[in-house]
């Protein structure tokens, strides 16, 4: 399971919006509600499985949607390098 990296920050909106920030790179990327979700998990040591149970908590969505969901969002993270491997 990836982890959020230390060099890369996150602010919440109200509405459970939220931008992370690489303060490596000065990038900063805006993030949608399931995102945001996703990362807070991350920063919070959330396997994937326990993410997976949030989503379906927050939002009326199937586990097998939410799986998907959670999938594709880590790729992101992982394409844009802001989590990494332990």
């Amino acid at each position: 399971m990836p982890r959020a990296l230390e060099h890369v920050v996150s602010t919440d909106f109200e509405g459970g919006e939220g931008v992370l920030v690489d303060l490596n790179t000065k990038k900063y990327y805006q993030l949608n509600e399931t995102a945001m979700l996703v990362w807070r998990g991350l920063e919070q040591g959330m396997g994937f499985a326990e993410i997976v149970g949030e989503m379906t908590a927050e939002y009326e969505v199937t586990p097998e949607r939410a799986r998907e969901s959670v999938e594709r969002i880590l790729k992101y993270f992982e394409s844009l390098k802001l989590v990494g491997r332990p």
